[in-house]
């Protein structure tokens, strides 16, 4: 027959009975839950008190029991001190264990409550490390190596998903094609609005940046979900559609900041492409001295500009005789080094000559005075 006895005094709590109205009841009940709470310190205090005295009779009781088997084998004149002291802590070591006994026996009586109904029958912590993602420790080349690969893989499904106009239909492809949904491919969805802007396909842009928009969403849920992308397709589709008006509003509003972003980015490719294509121009255009003939051109004076852009030599031996000497020889010396003035053979021929004229006259003369010398002296054997 089983004995239901001990159910019956059971503290499940400490406020659950009714209290008269004069008395002020949550003093009462915390007044009583401290001294439930006292109680039960005192008890593990007595407690803990009596199993340290029991521990220590017991392995005193021990040792002297060992110390007289010794004494009666050595036949050591202290044996009947040892038994008489063996005695007296064996006489202790009865009365702690019959306390011990008493303590169990008035512990057993008392009534349960919520902190001694039950304990643990075993307790086990188990603490589990997030795993890294696969892309945490990769260098800046591995992630570029990585991102060539993939777009050399998946390149028309990326396009393709670009294309896409309904939600459902993106969610569907997406479904399908599981590997979309990851940071690459919303970083060839930038480049590839980049150069939709660039080749001014407008409207094309604007659509390729809604649907990258859509994709770092998905990378952002994901992210605050702490999941993989991929779980969370179908979780951002069904809420853009049914979701409320700030919502859509945010996500519009991040769209048409995109769309801004992507102009200001092509805008600037574009300027660099065309510095870029002139700086290329002008190196090729730059004559046998490094400098640019436009640059050159734009410096001569007035009268200089016409004889070059009428290609008349003999205006242009004229012009260099009325100018001062000083003057025309630097503005030749800069026509040669950018290649607007090239002479032929008789005229290298007088630019020696003239060459070793000068030098004999005045060491040290500029690079330019030969070219200088020539011109004018075939306008002075006109005269």
């Amino acid at each position: 027959m089983v004995d239901y006895s001990k159910w019956k005094d059971i503290e499940v709590s400490d406020d659950e009975d009714d209290t008269h109205p004069n008395i002020d009841t949550p003093s009462l009940f915390k007044w009583r839950h401290e001294a439930r709470v006292q109680r039960t310190k005192e008890h593990e205090e007595e407690k803990q008190k009596l199993a340290s005295q029991k521990n220590q009779y017991v392995k005193q009781l021990e040792d002297a029991r060992a110390k007289v088997q010794k004494a009666e084998k050595e036949g050591s004149p202290n044996l009947d001190s040892l038994k008489k002291s063996l005695a007296e802590i064996e006489s202790k070591t009865e009365n702690i264990k019959k306390e011990w006994a008493e303590f169990e026996k008035k512990e057993k009586l008392m009534p349960w409550n919520v902190d001694t109904i039950s304990s643990d029958g075993f307790s086990k912590t188990v603490i589990n490390a997030k795993p890294k993602r696969k892309d945490e420790d990769m260098t800046e080349e591995e992630r570029e190596e990585r991102m060539r690969n993939f777009i050399k893989k998946y390149e028309k499904d990326i396009k393709k998903y670009g294309m896409l106009r309904k939600y459902d239909d993106s969610k569907r492809f997406l479904q399908d094609n599981m590997h979309l949904a990851c940071e690459d491919t919303a970083n060839y969805l930038v480049i590839w609005a980049i150069n939709l802007e660039m080749e001014e396909k407008h409207s094309l842009m604007e659509h390729v940046a809604h649907q990258c928009i859509c994709m770092n969403y998905i990378l952002e849920l994901g992210k605050q979900m702490d999941v993989d992308p991929k779980a969370c397709v179908s979780s951002f589709f069904t809420k853009i559609q049914v979701a409320d008006q700030d919502y859509k509003k945010a996500f519009d509003t991040e769209v048409e900041a995109f769309k801004s972003r992507i102009r200001t980015r092509a805008k600037q490719k574009v300027d660099e492409a065309m510095k870029e294509y002139e700086e290329e121009e002008r190196q090729k255009r730059l004559g046998p001295g490094g400098l640019d003939p436009a640059e050159v051109f734009e410096s001569l004076p007035e009268a200089l500009q016409k004889c070059f852009e009428t290609q008349d030599t003999e205006l242009l031996q004229k012009t260099i005789s009325e100018m001062d000497e000083d003057e025309a020889r630097y503005h030749m010396k800069r026509c040669v080094d950018s290649g607007l003035w090239v002479a032929d053979a008789k005229a290298a021929e007088a630019e020696k000559a003239a060459k070793e004229a000068a030098e004999a006259a005045a060491k040290g003369a500029a690079a330019a005075e030969p070219v200088y010398d020539e011109v004018k002296g075939a306008a002075k054997s006109e005269k």
